[in-house]
């Protein structure tokens, strides 16, 4: 593992941007073929009381959790490092932050992963949406919604007694146990019970493609983990820190990207990771034989739409992750905010399914 960890620090920005493509695009095209989607896992619940597409994410999170924590322990990359493991808690950035998000998705037909899935099977709705999503990302981290985003967070972020807001850290803060104890009866449990939930389940027991996306999607999240965690070097010139896949700040990034390129000609992981689940998914419908141009239905479908873009952008920011950024790789850390963030996202969503009935009624 040392000689791995050296031959990929040795060109850490090449493996990271060649790395960060193929995951992304394991993850494209198995979004794709399995149609993962969080909305549509609410959209299920409420309309079809069917939890599957609910079980995948679950297990997705489980697999990413188990996945992240054992290359923890192992060395391969130190949790710590990640943005999700800060000593502060940003409770109103993590539910504020996932409401907008979740409601957002609604409006916009999917999240930020579906979006880019359905882009690559070529509808240019998606492809608006993104583009939207980018730009607000930008305008919440740096741009006109900055500052304010920026004041809601030191007014209200708690510190924490534990050494970071990772539930392993607060379990053995509270009971006396060393971290890495703490961090192996939290993950035991959280894995057990949610593996005990999905498989408990006949019909999502009998249910192959829902199976698939939370195991593949899982292991999508720590491969990106791995990758990560063996190019951080503290003695880099500018040491960038371990993430896995996340898609709201890097579809900005992309952007920022393709008109800066001659300024910055390797994308970083996360930008990569957004071209690479774009041409996963254009692979997954060409083989499928769906792909299609399709585009908005009519000017409601618009407004809902760049609605949805603004609004899971800035939330997603403010949130710091989605419905994978945070639901299923920020969980994978253990981090308290993500856990917040999931449920805030959920509400959110259910919140938005609600609000998007009472808009097309009105339209009728």
């Amino acid at each position: 593992m040392t000689a791995l960890r050296e031959a990929i620090q040795a060109n850490a920005p090449l493996w990271l941007a060649i790395g960060g493509f193929a995951i992304g695009a394991l993850f494209g095209g198995l979004v794709y073929r399995t149609n993962f989607c969080a909305m549509g896992a609410i959209s299920d619940i409420v309309n079809l009381d069917d939890w599957r597409r609910m079980r995948a994410w679950l297990l997705a999170a489980a697999t990413a959790l188990l996945g992240a924590q054992v290359l923890d322990w192992t060395g391969i990359v130190e949790l710590k490092r990640s943005m999700y493991l800060a000593p502060s808690f940003n409770w109103l950035g993590n539910a504020l932050g996932g409401l907008m998000f979740g409601v957002g998705m609604v409006f916009a037909g999917g999240c930020a992963s579906r979006n880019l899935a359905r882009a690559g099977g070529g509808d240019l709705r998606s492809l608006v949406t993104l583009l939207v999503l980018g730009v607000f990302a930008y305008v919440a981290v740096g741009g006109l919604l900055g500052p304010l985003r920026s004041l809601l967070d030191q007014s209200t972020s708690v510190a924490l007694p534990a050494k970071s807001q990772s539930l392993g850290d607060i379990a053995a803060y509270a009971l006396g146990l060393s971290a890495q104890t703490g961090s192996k009866a939290v993950t035991a449990v959280v894995v057990l019970a949610v593996a005990a939930y999905c498989f408990g389940n006949a019909e999502f027991r009998s249910s192959p493609p829902h199976i698939a996306a939370g195991l593949g999607i899982g292991i999508c999240t720590m491969l990106g983990w791995a990758l990560t965690g063996l190019a951080f070097d503290d003695l880099a010139d500018r040491p960038v820190s371990p993430i896995s896949l996340t898609y709201v700040r890097p579809t900005g990034d992309a952007i920022e990207w393709m008109q800066r390129f001659t300024a910055a000609r390797m994308p970083s992981f996360g930008v990569a990771s957004v071209f690479g689940a774009i041409f996963g998914s254009f692979i997954a419908a060409k083989s499928m034989g769906r792909f299609r141009l399709t585009t908005f239905a009519d000017a409601g479908d618009t407004s809902r739409c760049l609605l949805g873009a603004a609004l899971m952008g800035a939330g997603g920011v403010m949130a710091l992750g989605c419905t994978v950024g945070q639901a299923i790789t920020g969980v994978s850390t253990l981090a308290l905010g993500s856990f917040v963030t999931f449920v805030a996202l959920v509400i959110g969503g259910l919140i938005g399914v609600k609000l998007l009935e009472r808009w097309l009624l009105a339209e009728g």
